[in-house]
């Protein structure tokens, strides 16, 4: 039984890789067949976004109940939120550097006048649904306490989990049943989970093959420079800041990389950090974190912590207004930056929200023509891997450095975790040097 589970390819991150590739070569050969493959990347990801928000509720629940101090609590909170917003100014920063740099979008010579808007309509209506600041944190509460669970708003479900979180621990030892319920009940969800992630492979693929189905390489062609700036930009973001943030942590970027490496290639073929959050919840809890600070952090990350879409979305903005040849002054971008640093708060986990973000924003500050993101609709599910991926390996490390920094974090756990992880993979290659010599 330990044989069978070693072999390399009875390995998730090995299956999700193959149906990768099978999917971009289906894509790619019968474009029309690959293009019809979406609803399966589809129902993956609902079949997990229908669990996120009970396992939410319940590991939030759980860990602050289990806490026995609503000071702490809020101490967690303050410095989740402190993380994000210097975090996110960076990546939005990075971004507005490179762009300035790199020009991706000069000499495009492109008269905003000749664009057919209509193709974004339903990203601009989406744009205007979203409203300002203040209906933002109204949206926060619910309507109903069903309600929050029906519709699937991860924020609402988080105050409603901190808040049940706090009366539990207000009602000391009486408490304790419903606690050990709902803890029940939540190791219940993560069996489910672990079910549906069989069909990783399937829902990568499937995902892969729509991508290059319906957008084609040519896509990719036509828009490289932009395309090869912003996975550059990414990159050098992941590796420098989000790099020395995991080694302050205690944890180095290569081994949080290979830990989570099934993780991430999901994410790349499903464009969606959600259909891993209840994996990396797991995980995370596992590498020593408490279960609190995951609970609270990790889905709250998934809101305010969006690196890879802070960097997409001054990159792209300053790009349509190289292609369109607008003018922008030094106070310009200032006030773009100033603008993303809010607007940035509300892109979720799903696939294409980061080019709504933009769209809400281009509505709102009017210097950049809207009509603009017609240049971007082609190659926007490509962005979209790029900005995906970042976004999920900064909520991780974001994890790690704010249970760190809390001391909430086993260090002895971690190097347990780390051990046994390499031990697997050598005995993985072990195995794999065995086979090929009988």
């Amino acid at each position: 039984m330990e044989n069978s589970k070693s072999r390399w390819y009875s390995q998730l991150y090995v299956q999700v890789l193959i149906g990768i590739v099978i999917g971009a070569a289906i894509g790619y050969l019968q474009p029309q067949f690959g293009a019809k493959l979406q609803p399966f990347a589809d129902g993956f990801i609902k079949l997990i976004k229908m669990l996120l928000a009970p396992i939410i509720f319940g590991t939030v629940v759980v860990g602050i109940a289990k806490m026995g101090s609503i000071k702490e609590v809020g101490r967690i909170g303050v410095k989740a939120l402190l993380y994000f917003e210097i975090l996110s100014t960076i990546a939005l920063v990075i971004g507005l550097i490179v762009v300035n740099l790199v020009k991706p979008g000069e000499g495009m010579n492109i008269n905003a006048g000749t664009l057919d808007g209509s193709a974004i309509s339903k990203y601009s209506q989406a744009a205007s649904e979203q409203g300002g600041t203040i209906d933002f944190f109204l949206n926060i509460i619910p309507h109903t306490f069903l309600g929050a669970f029906s519709n699937g708003v991860m924020l609402q479900v988080i105050l409603l989990s901190v808040l049940m979180g706090v009366a539990l621990v207000q009602m000391g030892e009486t408490s304790k049943p419903l606690i050990n319920t709902i803890d029940l009940f939540l190791q219940g969800l993560f069996k489910i989970v672990a079910m549906v992630m069989r069909l990783a492979p399937l829902g990568a693929g499937a995902g892969m093959a729509f991508t290059i189905g319906k957008y084609g390489i040519g896509t990719l062609l036509s828009l490289g420079q932009l395309l090869v700036a912003l996975y550059v930009t990414t990159l050098i973001f992941i590796v420098v800041v989000l790099g020395a943030v995991a080694r302050w942590s205690g944890m180095p970027l290569m081994v949080f990389l290979r830990y989570f490496k099934d993780e991430i290639l999901i994410t790349l073929g499903t464009c969606s950090t959600e259909a891993v959050l209840p994996r990396m919840m797991v995980k995370l809890e596992k590498l020593g974190c408490k279960k609190s600070v995951v609970g609270m952090v990790l889905p709250t990350g998934y809101t305010f912590n969006a690196d890879g879409t802070c960097i997409y979305l001054t990159m792209a903005a300053i790009f349509i207004a190289q292609a369109t040849n607008t003018p922008l002054t030094f106070m310009d971008q200032m006030i773009l930056l100033g603008v993303f640093l809010l607007t940035s708060k509300g892109s979720a986990g799903v696939a294409g929200a980061g080019f709504v973000t933009l769209a809400a924003t281009l509505t709102t500050i009017h210097s950049i023509p809207l009509v603009g993101l017609v240049l971007l609709l082609g190659i926007d599910r490509f962005l979209n891997e790029a900005r995906a991926v970042t976004n999920l390996i900064g909520n991780g490390i974001g994890t790690l450095a704010i249970a760190k920094w809390d001391n909430s974090f086993d260090v002895a756990a971690c190097e347990r975790e780390i051990a046994a992880m390499k031990h697997e993979k050598a005995s993985r290659k072990a195995l794999v040097a065995q086979e090929s010599k009988s």
